[in-house]
């Protein structure tokens, strides 16, 4: 196109804007982690009117439609905070969620906030069919001056590419010249997600400047102390899947560190108060903790996403890229250390005399963060499965997971998982875990030597050591070959 024809377009579009006037009604589709307080917030803004929570009814999901209406948090678990402003901005009349999507024709702006993991985490291809089902809805009840936002965490090129084709083909309209269309992905954790909504700059990146503008419209009341960062919408997507990339690369390069300091015989702990003690103008040494892995909806795959993106875009590569990035590098070392944790818990049932196969062991924890319930991708599963698959007896207690939200059964009394169990094996830094106490502990579990293996370094090892545990944890090369007592 040219850049006359750009500037036509645009001048369309804000044309259309105008006449919309400011926006009134909000439609976010996907009611998950970030959809829901993403819409409780647009609804609890003086600026705006009315906002739909468009969600599938659905035999997995439909639930989340009388919850919500009802003024109660389908995720009250894991955002105490959320369940009160839903119950204000329903009982106002602000906040309705349905299944009928027609009502996107009288939204101002419509916010698609659809998760997008992978079909088969083995072949790294991201499956966009919920996402894609959720533009098609939008496309086929688009009306002129309609702002659409993906905030969906997507492959670099697909704002511009998959996301804008389908919308045309369904609305039958040009983005850029009959509706606008942007990138503003959420950067949210689970239990700060208001807080983050709030507090966090919002990238924005639209697909030409009127989109931008109606973006930042759109995103601007529900900001505390954040601020808005235009740019591109491709740059948008590079800096979502990016940020996750730098994260999932300092959790590596301090699993690389724990590991190296096991092999030496050092504590890890103490090499990272060492580093992180060196502070001053220019110098950055932002070194996180190590641990038993990584989970997680975003970590897990964002990587994948901003390499993928290259790759398409950048067409035939001639650099490290893919598997042998500096990102796939760190991707192998997080997704090594639940392996490495097996490891060690067969190591230490050694020392104890006992083989894996028929030992029962005790995992402690499912939720890939601490004091959450959210067990996405959690990294206790490949370490369940190696176990299972040696011939161990599994027993796994989470105080957060409930039983019907995993694959595997979950115990919520921490007593009877380890009652008899040959080792005990942390996987999630549960507030709850830190208070264990040593002497009680082993009077359940009843062996003369049971293990115990800390993968978040939760309990303090000389304190097991000394009631008579066989220790081993992440990064403690001092205590992992201790002297039994």
């Amino acid at each position: 196109m040219t850049d006359h024809h750009q500037e036509n377009h645009q001048n369309q579009l804000t044309t259309l804007i105008n006449n919309r006037g400011p926006i009134k009604t909000i439609g976010v589709i996907g009611m998950g982690y970030v959809g829901i307080p993403a819409a409780a917030l647009f609804a609890d803004a003086p600026e705006f009117q009315k906002v739909y929570g468009f969600q599938r009814d659905s035999k997995r999901s439909g639930y989340k439609i009388g919850m919500i209406n009802r003024g109660e948090s389908p995720l009250d678990k894991d955002e105490p905070e959320l369940a009160e402003l839903i119950e204000k901005v329903v009982s106002a009349g602000k906040f309705e969620c349905t299944a009928d999507f027609s009502k996107i024709a009288k939204c101002d702006a419509v916010c698609l906030a659809i998760q997008t993991p992978f079909a088969d985490p083995k072949d790294l291809i991201p499956d966009f069919r919920p996402l894609q089902d959720g533009l098609r809805q939008t496309g086929r009840y688009l009306t002129e001056g309609t702002l659409v936002v993906l905030e969906s965490t997507i492959t670099p090129g697909t704002t511009t590419g998959m996301v804008k084709e389908i919308l045309e083909e369904e609305s039958g309209l040009v983005a850029g010249k009959d509706f606008a269309l942007a990138h503003a992905p959420e950067r949210v954790m689970v239990g700060r997600l208001l807080r983050n909504i709030r507090e966090h700059d919002r990238i924005v990146g639209g697909i030409d400047d009127p989109s931008t503008r109606r973006a930042i419209e759109l995103y601007t009341p529900v900001l505390k102390t954040g601020r808005i960062i235009p740019m591109t919408a491709t740059a948008a997507e590079v800096t979502k899947t990016a940020e996750n990339a730098f994260r999932d690369l300092q959790i590596a390069a301090a699993n690389q560190l724990a590991l190296h300091c096991e092999a030496m015989g050092v504590n890890v702990y103490d090499v990272r108060a060492g580093i992180d003690s060196l502070k001053g103008e220019g110098i950055t040494r932002a070194i996180l903790w190590p641990g038993a892995g990584v989970g997680g909806h975003c970590l897990t795959k964002d990587t994948w996403h901003l390499e993928r993106g290259a790759q398409q875009l950048g067409g035939e590569l001639w650099y490290p890229h893919g598997q042998h990035s500096i990102f796939g590098v760190a991707r192998a070392i997080n997704d090594f250390m639940p392996s490495h944790m097996a490891q060690l818990t067969r190591d230490a049932l050694e020392r104890a005399g006992k083989d894996v196969a028929g030992s029962h062991i005790a995992l402690l924890g499912w939720a890939f963060i601490n004091d959450s319930g959210d067990a996405r991708n959690t990294p206790s599963e490949p370490f369940y499965e190696e176990m299972e698959r040696c011939g161990a007896r599994m027993m796994v207690h989470d105080p957060f997971v409930a039983a019907d939200e995993a694959s595997i059964p979950i115990e919520s009394d921490l007593n009877a998982v380890l009652r008899a169990a040959d080792a005990i094996v942390i996987f999630t830094g549960h507030s709850e875990y830190k208070h264990l106490d040593p002497l009680i502990t082993r009077t359940l579990l009843g062996a003369d030597h049971p293990v115990i293996v800390d993968g978040r370094n939760v309990i303090d090892p000389d304190s097991f050591i000394s009631a008579g545990f066989i220790y081993k944890g992440i990064g403690r090369g001092d205590k992992n070959n201790h002297t039994v007592v």
